[in-house]
């Protein structure tokens, strides 16, 4: 329950990056040892993947905000349904797996409604490297005895597939390059990792990725980067409420693209260093255009806390959503506290409104879940916003860090 119209003022430590931590994650499963990872976020998808390795048997212990993982006993290879449809980055597992045993059998992942996420860009890039695929029964069933080291060209620029060729690839013989890969610094980041283990690959974060296999993999400690969208969300939130908040910890070149259309929406931003101010009177004008597209372009799982907040900005907003196209599920929620949106295929018409009034509305998704948020920071009144565990999925007690904020907030359940 929200009770709105209060300025945010205060410091955040932006927490590690979900969508780094997860396929890092995955990728102990290449280890035929003991990793450290620090600075373990507090996600429900962490838990859900950390019980994904258990099921493999890998062993994990928990201290403080730190993961101790064993793999040295890893020795099934099979996945069931009552997990993966829990959280989609299960089929992390399905190239690490590959890698370290030669064979995967996972069921198809679930995770957010926000459309169509097909896995065949995965499936294909497994094939063309000689892996035999199988599928059936809403199972994924994989064999990699006939590994060829080679080249594989994405159609698309997915982030998971480009992990997927990553992790199989690691501990093969020979070379494998990767052309038109995701370039998402969450992909530097696996690279950075799996290397500190004693993988040799480069050009991650460029068109090319190159894999050279190597035996096996050593020991390592890492900590995983800052999570990008949360800093954009609690940008947006500052943003729409006014007040002043510095977020620490975080690499404001990751997102870029969200500063700019803040600047471009009257917000002032200072960078230093890994912390990033912003400042605002919650007085907005409208940023204009938004499209989404793989990065560097601007990112998708930020579009629904923009299009939110284009709906207190003065004049009119068109927000086009490339990539998922169930993003705009949350539209109809919106239009309770008064938003005037108009949604036309993937290109939603906003023209911005005086104020926003309490309502109570319902997540349908992780992003869906934090733009409600967003919009009962800034309206007239209550709001309460229902299924929350979708935002506590990717948002470490997002209640809490608003809270301590200055923002009049709680949990009823």
């Amino acid at each position: 329950m929200i009770n709105g119209g209060r300025p945010l003022c205060g410091q955040v430590e932006i927490p590690c990056s979900k969508n780094a931590y997860l396929p890092i994650l995955a990728g102990c499963i290449l280890c035929d040892g003991k990793i450290v990872l620090h600075k373990c976020p507090r996600f429900s998808d962490i838990d859900a993947m950390l019980r994904v390795l258990e099921t493999l048997g890998t062993v994990v212990v928990k201290q403080n905000d730190d993961l101790y993982i064993d793999c040295t006993k890893i020795k099934f290879s099979y996945i069931p349904s009552e997990l993966t449809k829990i959280i989609r980055s299960s089929i992390f597992t399905l190239g690490a797996l590959l890698g370290r045993l030669r064979r995967a059998k996972i069921a198809y992942p679930g995770g957010c409604d926000i459309g169509v996420r097909p896995i065949d860009l995965h499936l294909k890039g497994l094939r063309a490297l000689g892996i035999k695929v199988e599928e059936r029964h809403g199972y994924i069933s994989c064999e990699s005895t006939k590994f060829c080291a080679g080249s594989v060209d994405l159609d698309y620029p997915s982030v998971g597939a480009t992990e997927n060729l990553m992790m199989v690839a690691v501990l093969s013989s020979g070379v494998t390059t990767i052309r038109n890969p995701a370039r998402e610094p969450e992909i530097v980041d696996l690279q950075d990792f799996l290397n500190s283990m004693g993988a040799k690959i480069s050009g991650a974060g460029t068109n090319e990725i190159v894999i050279q296999g190597v035996d096996k993999l050593h020991s390592t400690e890492y900590t995983p980067m800052r999570d990008r969208i949360v800093a954009g969300t609690l940008l947006v939130a500052c943003a729409m409420t006014g007040g002043e908040v510095t977020l620490t910890h975080c690499n404001p070149e990751h997102f870029l693209p969200i500063v700019n259309k803040l600047v471009k929406s009257s917000c002032k931003i200072e960078a230093n260093n890994d912390n990033i101010c912003i400042s605002s009177d919650g007085c907005l004008q409208s940023f204009g255009e938004l499209e989404t597209g793989p990065y560097p372009a601007f990112p998708t799982d930020m579009q629904t806390q923009m299009l939110t907040m284009s709906t207190i900005c003065k004049g009119s907003t068109l927000v086009t959503e490339n990539v998922f196209e169930s993003r705009f599920r949350v539209v109809p929620e919106l239009s309770k506290m008064g938003a005037d949106i108009v949604v036309q295929g993937r290109t939603a018409f906003v023209r911005g409104v005086d104020r926003l009034l309490g309502a109570t509305v319902y997540a349908h998704d992780l992003r869906g879940g934090a733009g409600l948020v967003l919009a009962g920071l800034c309206a007239v009144g209550y709001t309460t916003v229902y299924d929350v565990w979708h935002i506590d999925r990717g948002y470490e007690q997002l209640d809490q860090t608003l809270a301590s904020l200055g923002a009049d907030i709680h949990r009823l359940d």
